[in-house]
């Protein structure tokens, strides 16, 4: 870890950074969270009317091949509209952007208010380094000597990663699994959008390059239960065991198939940020077949090893976690993907039906419940 000279800064070595959102110079939206995963650079540069400020980014760009997206992301955060906005947006992409913070909320957010400096962050979004311009070392040297060292995602840590799933084989017999995707290719599945935050309302968005699933949601009462039944009595106690967490409701019955053919993935997300969708607590996907290729979890902040439930085996893993689903590069993939919470967290997603926006399926409580006798 490399230190700041300057004290006070409101970031301190080895702590997670707040996160936040932003619009960069060319108007992409960044999102803190969904670029863990990664090493981060965030400059905070002041102005770039300030002559310190220019030479100071044109050392750090002077390695600019290490920075790539998948390895090293870097964003430049300055006060105020450069002058020389266009050349900026020229060299921008996808592992290169540029922040105005012109209300100043997240240069103070960081400590660099009247301290310009650059912090380096792990790809579990911690602060690694924290280097202010006033250095006695040099600014520009430490940066780019410091960058240089980074090693692979995967090596981050020191030693390997394994991400905080559990895997548990067994859950849907394969008769049901068979059932369950005849179902589907006898009635069909529509495409599938993602819950995103505007103007304080949740809505549905469709976004191909960003996820392509096609759901069919299972309305029948029996099938309904027949699930329901597996769910409680062969996976919850796995849940309860290891998790420590006692899952009394279930969102979503539906069937999804990540068609090769049509480019099904699913890109780098954490499934309880918006406000539709705050009460979920673990996510689960049920294998329902195996032959197919791809298409497998990769949690992004733990390296870029995948994970693969077994045909009638789930996954189950924290909402809060980042995470993405390959594209499936042959056949198609069909499971079963509920979200489990308990009773506080209903009584959380009822109150958010206020921010849902109008024609956004509004929640009805009991209809979920995985023990509907004692409701």
């Amino acid at each position: 870890m490399a230190e700041t000279a300057t004290s006070g800064g409101m970031i301190a070595l080895g702590d997670p950074v707040p996160w936040f959102s932003a619009r960069t110079i060319t108007g992409a939206h960044i999102d803190l969270h969904v670029e863990a995963g990664r090493w981060v650079v965030l400059c905070f540069l002041g102005s770039l009317a300030e002559p310190r400020s220019m030479g100071e980014l044109a050392s750090i760009l002077g390695e600019a091949a290490t920075f790539a997206e998948d390895h090293c992301v870097f964003y430049g955060v300055l006060s105020d509209m450069p002058a020389d906005a266009a050349v900026l947006a020229g060299i921008s992409g996808p592992a290169m952007a540029y922040i105005v913070d012109e209300g100043g909320e997240l240069i103070r957010a960081y400590g660099a208010t009247g301290s310009p400096r650059t912090i380096v962050l792990d790809p579990l979004l911690r602060a690694v380094a924290n280097i202010a311009f006033d250095h006695p070392d040099g600014h520009g040297a430490i940066v780019t000597g410091f960058l240089r060292q980074l090693p692979e995602v995967g090596a981050s840590a020191g030693v390997p990663l394994t991400a905080p799933v559990l895997i548990v084989p067994r859950v849907f017999e394969f008769e049901l699994c068979d059932a369950l995707i005849d179902l589907y290719r006898r009635q069909g599945g529509e495409d599938s959008g993602f819950l995103l935050d505007q103007d304080g309302k949740t809505a549905t968005v469709i976004d191909h390059s960003l996820k392509r699933r096609q759901d069919l949601v299972l309305v029948d009462p029996e099938t309904r239960a027949v699930l329901r039944d597996r769910i409680v009595r062969r996976l919850l106690p796995a849940i309860e065991r290891f998790f420590q967490f006692k899952a009394t409701r279930m969102d979503r019955y539906m069937v999804s198939c990540y068609d090769a053919e049509l480019g099904g993935h699913f890109f780098r997300h954490r499934d309880n940020l918006n406000a539709g969708a705050r009460h979920r607590r673990f996510a689960v996907s049920l294998n329902l077949n195996s032959d197919y290729d791809g298409c497998d979890l990769r949690c992004p902040e733990f390296g870029r090893q995948t994970y693969r439930a077994p045909a009638g085996g789930a996954i189950v893993f924290s909402c809060g976690m980042l995470h993405e689903v390959t594209p499936v590069t042959r056949g198609q993939r069909y499971a079963f993907v509920p979200f489990l919470y308990g009773e506080e967290d209903a009584a959380v997603r009822e109150a958010m039906n206020a921010q849902l926006q109008t024609g956004e399926t509004r929640y009805v409580g009991g209809l979920d419940r995985l023990y509907p006798g004692e409701g």
